[in-house]
């Protein structure tokens, strides 16, 4: 990534005075002669010199002086024992083993939905308290649901064929592509160059630009990790803002801040602007929950609240946490220098764009001429393939793409297997008559769920994770509640992407934007929450009656 630091270089004058000689032998003194038993492969020995006996200790020089009192230095820290850490194993398989044996068993269940029942939250506990890697504990408690007969291979195994999940794949690969291409480097850059004189137009400039490159770009961490982090790095180091000291504060920390709550916008604004929104809807049409066109149906319903929101966020941020440096007139010409150096727009960067735009048409007009979403992904991606922009190498090193659809796959499969064996009916169920026990309406039932349903994500580290635990058993207590079905599982959705900027651990965009530096872990709890406050009384206020407009209740 190339830096938008300017450096000068300033010819050296005629009058100076020429650098002096190199250090050579007749430049010492005889007590800084250096020791014959220490040669270099670019210095030969010295002539006529006798040669000291190999038990001689090296001569001292005053290059080279013995530290009489130098401490040892510490110990290496001792390797991370292998395998499963045993505490977080113990409390997570506790947990499943508890509920099988030590809960009583309801009469509405069968005994295969309630053993499946115990295993997906022993699951879920790993999840969050992680005793292996996601995708290994993942593949463990799909191992414990065969081998108890609890399901079959087949079915353990059906979801790896699952559309959306090939679809999440897929995007990983896109995403991929516009950082190898620089493409969505170069889009940021140019809003550098047109909004960048001051410190909050900078940040409008970084956030329209994750705005416009999102729905092509279905990776919140890629699009954090691979375009914008290293901009913001860039423009804070130029601008003497360094991470980890009081200078943090003179402009990285804002532009960090600004940018990680804002993304959660950008993701929710578009159905393809992040993995889990594509499973969100996998989720509610297993439920009886069909949205018609959904491209257009999410975008229409998010568009309002969405842009009311990221138009609100730079300059909230400005307000509650603002930077030291205000106006920002070298940024522009930092931006242009760059656009420079990166010169032309080159053929990569042509066809990924017209690939993208390949794709995001189909993904929109897709079901009109019955081209379904993860056909269109499969083109976009086969074109990328066929004309070099990217190679099988690229997707084989891309680790995160295959890691999700291990372990994505296994939560799919198991949630929709609790739908099928009746759990997730009988919990909404039971949830739906403690609310009506308290006599409340389906618009307050509707709040206290949503506002349920986001701040619990306090206890997990992702959002598809969240998605895959949680999402289907919540619709189905607002289905039972009597809240619209479409504006449940929307609203659901979108709180999954807002959620992803409330700790450092949050989202893989929050560990992305948190390891740069800049920003302290009290700051990011403080301002995660009030930002989650913000976001939920734009989105509450606006996304009411604009969903009103909209017939969705």
């Amino acid at each position: 990534m190339e830096s938008f630091a300017l450096r000068s270089h300033s010819p050296p004058s005629p009058s100076s005075s020429p650098p002096p000689p190199p250090l050579s032998a007749p430049h010492l003194s005889a007590s800084a002669t250096p020791s014959p038993s220490i040669h270099t492969p670019l210095s030969p020995p010295p002539l006529n010199l006798p040669t000291l006996p190999s038990k001689t200790p090296p001569l001292p020089t005053p290059l080279r002086r013995p530290h009489r009192h130098r401490k040892p230095p510490p110990p290496p820290p001792p390797p991370p024992r292998p395998g499963a850490k045993i505490l977080p194993l113990a409390i997570s398989v506790g947990i499943g083993l508890i509920v099988r044996f030590l809960l009583p068993k309801p009469v509405e269940v069968t005994a295969d939905a309630w053993q499946l029942l115990a295993i997906f939250l022993s699951t879920i506990a790993g999840l969050v308290l992680s005793p292996l890697p996601v995708g290994a504990w993942a593949f463990v408690g799909l191992t414990a649901s065969v081998v108890t007969k609890t399901l079959s291979f087949a079915t353990a195994f059906s979801a790896f064929t699952n559309e959306v999940i090939w679809l999440i794949v897929i995007s990983f690969f896109f995403a991929r592509g516009f950082v190898k291409t620089g493409l969505g480097d170069r889009i940021a850059t140019y809003f550098v160059k047109w909004l960048g004189k001051s410190t909050l137009g900078l940040s409008y400039g970084l956030t329209v630009s994750e705005a416009l490159i999102a729905p092509a770009m279905p990776s919140t961490t890629a699009r954090a990790g691979g375009v914008f982090l290293p901009i913001i790095k860039s423009l804070s180091l130029s601008a003497g803002s360094r991470p980890g000291d009081a200078s943090a504060k003179r402009l990285g920390a804002y532009l960090v801040q600004s940018q990680f709550q804002a993304g959660g916008n950008s993701s929710a604004l578009f159905l393809t602007a992040a993995a889990q929104n594509l499973l969100c809807l996998k989720l509610a049409e297993e439920l009886g929950v069909k949205i018609a066109s959904p491209w257009i149906s999410w975008f229409k319903a998010a568009s309002l609240p969405a842009f009311c929101s990221l138009l609100a966020t730079p300059f909230i941020l400005y307000k509650i946490f603002p930077p030291e440096m205000k106006d920002t007139p070298d940024a522009p010409a930092m931006a242009e220098k760059k656009l420079e150096q990166m010169g032309p727009v080159t053929k990569s960067e042509w066809v990924m764009i017209g690939t993208m735009l390949f794709a995001v048409s189909l993904w929109i007009f897709g079901d009109t001429i019955g081209i379904a979403s993860v056909v269109a992904a499969m083109l976009g991606l086969s074109i990328l393939l066929l004309l070099g922009v990217l190679n099988w190498d690229d997707c084989l090193s891309e680790k995160s793409a295959w890691d999700t659809l291990a372990w994505f796959a296994v939560l799919v499969g198991m949630a929709g297997q609790l739908t099928n064996l009746g759990i997730v009916s009988w919990m909404s169920g039971c949830v739906a008559k403690i609310l009506h026990s308290f006599s409340l309406s389906w618009p307050i039932a509707f709040v206290v769920l949503q506002a349920a349903y986001f701040f619990i994500h306090y206890l997990f580290a992702s959002q598809t994770g969240h998605v895959g635990a949680l999402y289907s058993a919540f619709l189905a207590m607002h289905l039972a509640s009597g809240v619209p079905g479409i504006l449940a599982a929307l609203a659901l959705a979108f709180n999954t992407n807002l959620f992803g900027a409330l700790t450092h651990y949050s989202s893989g965009q929050a560990a992305v934007y948190y390891g740069a530096g800049y920003v302290e872990l009290p700051d990011i709890f403080r301002v995660g929450f009030v930002m989650a406050v913000a976001n939920a009384l734009i989105w509450g206020g606006v996304g009411t009656f604009w969903w009103k407009f909209l017939g969705l209740y």
